[in-house]
């Protein structure tokens, strides 16, 4: 078992414990610690931390190894460093707040926490086939966006963590095209609390259409740079052929969904299985492979990004005029509400109306704002196709107008799982490689 050591980072220091001899290191020490280890009797192992602060472990996850060698005898995964207790803070907040907190748990795909939240919302009001034509396409095409955006961020992470560093430029850059369409529609790069039960918070600008275009223009090229780099790279193939191996039956047992499902073959996609969104409106293909392995995985979400490109157009060729926020005025929040000069708060307009049409108006609009709609008794489960597989939400409703209990199947804590079967028996260097390709966000894992 190894520790670390604040003194002299020369001296691998040793000591007697319960558990046996524990040799104490810290850099530099290495040959030092191979040779006392030679003197020590065979059953003698070797555990050591990955993370919670290492760079390629995808955020705060703690991965405790224990090596024969360079081989990895034994994975287990450490969580919980970034708990933000979302899930319970929701029971304290209107159903509409709620949006603002589940849009902060998986970060790199607040499109598909907020969408699948508010499905769930919607049907227990009863309300899932009054939602607007427009509100639907927008959302499908902000989760299309989102699902490139965060697949780059998975190619560039992994491949910086394998030493492709022009993956990592290539990718993020890419990213920053799709971020500042993000922007312009809802006003923020992430955490959006845009798609609200009923519909959206807002409808498009003018120009975001346009901007959407110029980017399937740009894309297509760009992508193309990451998989002229990648794909069938001789130095890349050796790190990840073979590699974080995970078949069908090992991913039925542990419940994976994914890129890393499909990646053994099974073209299982919620969007085809169980559409929502009117996702059954559109053409696209569920990409697979047949290896199981970390390659694999890179491949399908190289293809993913391509079909994600064709739904996007699809949905800007469908947009046509409408609400983007159910006509329910007891459940609708305000959505083509004008902004002040100043960029924030309502505008006179807008608040010449409600105070101006009748006095039940404006109290309504206040209780609405402050203390929101309520929603019937009784439970949903939703859930949406996110770029790391099935994102889930059970809702629980007394009848007020806060949850009673919400909680989320997160795919990255379910992925998690997969962890030690693909790892145990590998070199520690494929470690890095199976968890890239698994593709965690511990703000998905820790809710």
């Amino acid at each position: 078992m190894t520790t670390f050591n604040d003194s002299d980072p020369r001296v691998a220091d040793e000591r007697e414990t319960t558990e046996g001899k524990v040799f104490t290191v810290q850099g530099n020490d290495w040959d030092e610690l191979l040779h006392d280890l030679s003197s020590t009797p065979a059953q003698e192992r070797i555990i050591v931390n990955m993370g919670p602060q290492h760079p390629s472990t995808h955020g705060v996850l703690r991965l405790i190894l224990e090596l024969d060698g360079e081989t990895v005898t034994e994975a287990r995964c450490g969580i919980g460093y970034l708990h933000t207790g979302i899930e319970k803070n929701m029971e304290f907040r209107t159903w509409t707040q709620g949006v603002t907190f589940v849009t902060r748990m998986d970060y790199l795909s607040p499109f598909f926490n907020e969408t699948a939240y508010c499905l769930g919302v919607e049907k227990l009001l009863g309300i899932t086939d009054q939602i607007p034509e427009r509100a639907n396409v927008i959302r499908v095409m902000m989760m299309e966006l989102n699902r490139i955006s965060s697949h780059l961020v998975c190619l560039a992470t992994g491949g910086m963590e394998l030493g492709a560093l022009t993956a990592m430029t290539f990718g993020f850059r890419e990213r920053e095209l799709v971020l500042d369409v993000f922007e312009m529609i809802t006003g923020l790069r992430m955490n959006h609390a845009y798609i609200r039960p009923g519909g959206l918070a807002q409808d498009l600008p003018e120009g975001a259409e346009q901007k959407v275009r110029e980017l399937l223009k740009i894309l297509p090229g760009r992508l193309k740079d990451t998989a002229d780099l990648l794909v069938d790279n001789t130095i890349w193939k050796g790190r990840t052929v073979g590699v974080g191996t995970l078949d069908l039956a090992g991913c039925m047992a542990l419940g994976i969904t994914g890129p890393i499902l499909r990646s053994t073959g099974l073209p299982h996609d919620l969007r085809k299985s169980q559409p929502y969104c009117g996702y059954e409106n559109y053409e696209f293909d569920v990409p697979v492979q047949t290896s199981a392995d970390a390659y694999g995985r890179f491949l399908i979400r190289i293809a993913e990004m391509g079909e994600s490109m064709k739904i996007i157009a699809q949905c800007l060729d469908r947009l046509k005029p409408g609400p983007v926020m159910i006509e329910d005025k007891k459940i609708a929040w305000p959505a083509q509400l004008a902004h002040g000069a100043d960029g924030t708060g309502n505008s006179f307009e807008h608040i010449r109306q409600i105070m101006g049409t009748s006095m039940e108006a404006l109290i309504h609009h206040f209780k609405l704002v402050t203390e929101g709609f309520k929603v019937p008794a009784g439970q949903a489960y939703s859930a949406v196709e996110s770029p790391r597989g099935e994102l889930g939400v059970h809702l629980v409703s007394d009848g007020g107008t806060r949850p009673y209990r919400v909680h989320f199947r997160d795919p990255s804590f379910t992925n998690l799982q997969a962890t030690a079967a693909m790892c145990e028996g590998a070199q520690i260097a494929d470690v890095v490689a199976a968890v890239a390709s698994i593709d965690p966000v511990m703000g998905g894992v820790d809710r």
